[in-house]
C-alpha cells in the first residue's frame, strides 16, 4: 500500500520539477520501517529517492512503472557502506557539536581545517572540547555565531521553527520555490538513451563537497554516467570518501592559478551536466558565471545547491545540513518533542541527502529537455528542503523504530576499495530493465587525472 504522506511528498518534488503530473500515480513504495524523529523522515527519504526513479524511469524509457524501497531509501539517507576488516574514519572533527552558550544553544561545524580555525580564533582557546565549552558558556548565541561567521567560519544558534518564520533569512526561503528550474538553451538535442544504462556516454562534472551534491552525483554515476569530481589541492573529507566517492573519478585543480582556471573551463566546455554547491559568487570569481558557463557549454544541464537559500541576507552563508537544522528549527523541535535537554536532530543529514536526490531528479530532468534542444538549469537549497520536511511535523513518528542494516540489505559480493572491503546496500529502487548499479568502487580524492576519460 502506497504510503500517503510519501506520495504527497513526491507530488510536491514531481510538480517543482515540473514533471509530468501523471507520472507520480504508478510509484509503488513497498518496505517497513520508520526512522525515529520528530518529522517524517522515512518519508521523506522515499519521495525523494522516488523523484530520482521517476526521472530515470522516464528519461530512459518513458515508463513509469517503478518501485521504491522505503526501508532502503531511509537506510541510504544514513550510511551505505559496512567496512568488512576495517574502520571507517570518523566523520566529525573532535570540536564539531552543540555547546550550550550564555542563553541557548549553539552548533561549531569545524571539519574543514579553516573552519576550526575561525571557530578557534575568535574563542581565543586551542582545539580541545572542554576548553571550546569553557569558552562558549562567556558568551550569547547571536553573539558567537555573528562572530564566527564573520571570521570565515560556520556556526548556527539554535532557533525554534516560530522564531526562523520570523526571520528575515526564514522569510525569504519561505517564497521560495523547492526547485527553481527553467528551459536554456537552444542547444543540440541529445540521442535517446539506452535503457538498460540511461545515463552512458553522458559526462557529468562535479563541483560538490561532503553529502547532498555527492548523494545527487552518485546516482547519476549508478545510472551510467561518466562523473569526474573536481576538488582543491588542499581538500579532504576523510569520513565520507569512501561513503560518496562511489562510482566516480576524482581529480584536484587549483582554480585560483591561471593553468587550473584554464582546465576547469575546459572541462566544463566538454560537460554535459554540471552539479555545483559553491555559495554565490564563487563561480564567478573564477570566470564561470552563468553566461560563461553557457558559452562554454551551449545546451548545458546546469544544477545547483545552496545552503540557505538564494534570496535574503544569509544567501551567501556557509552551511551545512547540520547548521541549518538548527538555524531553521528542526534542531529546537526535537528537543521539545522528546523532551530532551539539548538539540536533537535529525537521526540522519536528512536535508543534504534529499537534497541530493531532488538534483539528481533535476539533472535527469533537464536530459530529458536537451531531447527537445533545450538547455536546462535548476538550483534548490538545504534551507528549502528544511521547509519541506517542516511540513511533517504532524506526521512524525517519535517511537519509529528502524533497524541497523540486516545482511539481506546488501548486495551480493564485496566492493574492493584501498580502504579495504566493504559491503554496500542494495540499490533503493527498482525500474525494470534499468538496474541501478555503479562501474567502479569508491576511490580516494584526487586518484585521477583531471581529464574526461573518453
Amino acid at each position: 500500500m502506497t504510503p500517503p504522506l510519501a506520495s504527497r511528498l513526491l507530488a510536491e518534488i514531481w510538480a517543482a520539477l515540473d514533471g509530468d503530473p501523471r507520472l507520480p500515480g504508478g510509484m509503488a513504495f513497498t518496505g517497513e520501517g520508520r526512522l525515529c524523529s520528530a518529522f517524517a523522515v522515512s518519508d521523506l527519504a522515499a519521495a525523494s529517492v522516488g523523484a530520482t526513479a521517476l526521472a530515470a524511469a522516464a528519461y530512459a524509457a518513458g515508463t513509469s512503472v517503478v518501485t521504491v524501497d522505503r526501508r532502503l531509501a531511509s537506510l541510504w539517507f544514513g550510511w551505505s557502506f559496512q567496512p568488512v576488516g576495517w574502520v571507517a574514519p570518523a566523520p566529525w572533527d573532535p570540536v564539531a557539536g552543540d555547546y550550550a552558550a550564555a542563553d541557548g544553544w549553539i552548533r561549531l561545524h569545524t571539519n574543514a581545517p579553516h573552519h576550526l580555525a575561525a571557530a578557534l580564533g575568535v574563542l581565543q582557546v586551542p582545539g580541545e572540547r572542554d576548553a571550546v565549552a569553557d569558552a562558549v558558556r562567556r558568551w550569547t548565541v547571536d553573539a558567537l555565531e555573528a562572530a564566527v561567521v564573520a571570521a570565515g567560519g560556520a556556526a548556527a544558534a539554535m532557533r525554534s521553527m516560530a522564531d526562523w518564520r520570523v526571520h528575515g533569512q526564514g522569510r525569504a526561503v519561505g517564497v521560495e520555490p523547492l526547485v527553481a528550474c527553467r528551459r536554456a538553451g537552444p542547444a543540440p538535442a541529445m540521442p535517446m538513451a539506452d535503457p538498460t544504462r540511461p545515463l552512458a556516454g553522458v559526462r557529468v562534472l562535479d563541483l560538490t563537497r561532503v553529502f547532498a551534491g555527492p548523494v545527487c552525483t552518485r546516482a547519476l554515476a549508478g545510472l551510467g554516467a561518466e562523473v569526474l569530481r573536481i576538488d582543491p589541492p588542499e581538500w579532504e573529507e576523510p569520513g565520507v570518501v569512501p561513503e560518496m566517492t562511489l562510482g566516480k573519478r576524482c581529480a584536484r585543480l587549483d582554480a585560483r592559478t591561471p593553468a587550473g582556471r584554464a582546465a576547469l573551463h575546459g572541462l566544463v566546455a566538454g560537460a554535459d551536466v554540471l552539479v555545483h554547491g559553491y555559495r554565490p559568487g564563487a563561480l564567478e570569481s573564477i570566470g564561470l558565471d552563468a553566461a560563461a558557463r553557457s558559452r562554454l557549454r551551449p545546451g548545458l544541464v546546469d544544477v545547483s545547491l545552496d545552503a540557505y537559500g538564494w534570496t535574503g541576507p544569509w544567501s551567501g552563508r556557509r552551511g551545512f545540513d547540520s547548521l541549518v537544522q538548527m538555524s531553521s528549527g528542526i534542531a529546537e523541535e526535537g528537543m521539545r518533542r522528546f523532551g530532551a535537554d539539548r538539540p536533537t536532530p535529525l537521526p540522519v543529514q536528512a536535508l543534504d541527502h534529499a537534497a541530493g536526490w531532488i538534483m539528481a531528479a533535476a539533472v535527469l530532468r533537464g536530459l530529458a529537455e536537451r531531447r527537445t534542444g533545450h538547455g536546462w538549469t535548476a538550483r534548490t537549497s538545504l534551507a528549502r528542503v528544511a521547509a519541506l520536511l517542516a511540513g511533517t511535523v504532524g506526521d512524525a513518528d517519535l517511537d519509529g523504530v528502524l533497524a541497523k542494516p540486516l545482511p539481506g540489505d546488501f548486495g551480493e559480493g564485496r566492493e574492493h576499495t584501498v580502504w579495504g572491503p566493504m559491503l554496500r546496500l542494495r540499490p533503493p529502487f527498482v525500474i525494470p530493465g534499468t538496474p541501478l548499479r555503479w562501474d567502479g568502487p569508491a576511490v580516494p580524492l584526487g586518484s585521477a587525472e583531471a581529464r574526461w576519460a573518453a
